[in-house]
């Protein structure tokens, strides 16, 4: 009897760095996919051609890995399809089990037998698929200080606020403290393409001590002739050697993106 070769789909945030993770796959007779990009090119792919499994690399970005398992899992097209995280620090790998409990995880040392069984499971180790929340649902239930991680008694730095500062920020915990020197968090607004420019070296050098937040307002709030769009700041920021790693939609009028450095 003729069985065709299953598809791996490989989802890794930095191509020199993947090579281990395909080698492994390709082992165990598997034909790999593999595209370097961001989460919307990955899932764009994955509709164009549908995978017998998802290998989902934890060691960098594990937020944009657990919102493409989010994406696989509340699509009806592929809902089925088995994902398997690899590495990974274990205190993210456990949040990101509360959200995808029916993943497999693993580490690289082990990801050549994991995927076969996922690729060729028996009837006793088919798991039930769990579908998610989804990321604006998860959202809802969270002030926008808490999706920007601000804490009682924390320091903030603000810089370049908006008049509506900080009532933007709805609830804030207590003992919150705004100030314009560096900060755990910092908060900055971005108004025009021209103030962006003007302050990207200051950025990156931020991004090494602080948790750098990025606020721009959103274009149904009137923002569309400043040039300020999701993907040209992530395209800007990222030829200064900074990655996102996380949106979030701060209230009706303004959204943010949190950067770091990228790693070397």
């Amino acid at each position: 009897m003729f069985l065709r070769m299953r598809h791996v789909r490989i989802i890794h945030w930095k191509a020199t760095e993947a090579g281990p993770l395909i080698d492994a796959c390709r082992s165990a007779g598997f034909a790999i996919d593999y595209l370097e990009g961001d989460g919307g090119a990955v899932c764009r792919a994955i509709r164009v051609k549908m995978p017998d499994v998802v290998v989902i690399d934890l060691s960098r970005l594990p937020g944009h890995g657990r919102e493409v398992g989010v994406w696989l899992r509340s699509s009806k097209a592929t809902r089925e399809i088995p994902i398997v995280f690899v590495g990974g620090d274990p205190v993210k790998i456990a949040a990101i089990r509360q959200v995808l409990p029916d993943a497999t995880y693993c580490e690289l040392g082990h990801v050549t037998a994991v995927v076969t069984r996922a690729a060729w499971p028996s009837k006793a180790g088919r798991r039930a698929v769990a579908i998610p929340p989804g990321m604006m649902e998860r959202g809802r239930t969270k002030s926008a200080a808490q999706k920007l991680g601000i804490q009682a008694g924390m320091a903030v730095a603000v810089i370049d606020p908006p008049r509506e500062f900080p009532g933007l920020l709805g609830a804030v915990p207590e003992s919150v403290e705004f100030r314009d020197e560096t900060a755990p968090v910092t908060l900055w607004f971005v108004h025009d393409r021209e103030g962006l420019l003007d302050s990207l070296r200051r950025m990156r050098t931020l991004a090494g001590h602080t948790k750098l937040w990025l606020l721009w307002r959103k274009r149904a709030s009137g923002n569309s002739g400043n040039g300020l769009t999701q993907n040209a700041l992530r395209d800007t920021i990222r030829e200064v050697g900074l990655v996102d790693y996380k949106i979030c939609a701060v209230d009706e009028k303004w959204s943010a993106m949190l950067f770091a450095r990228r790693k070397e």
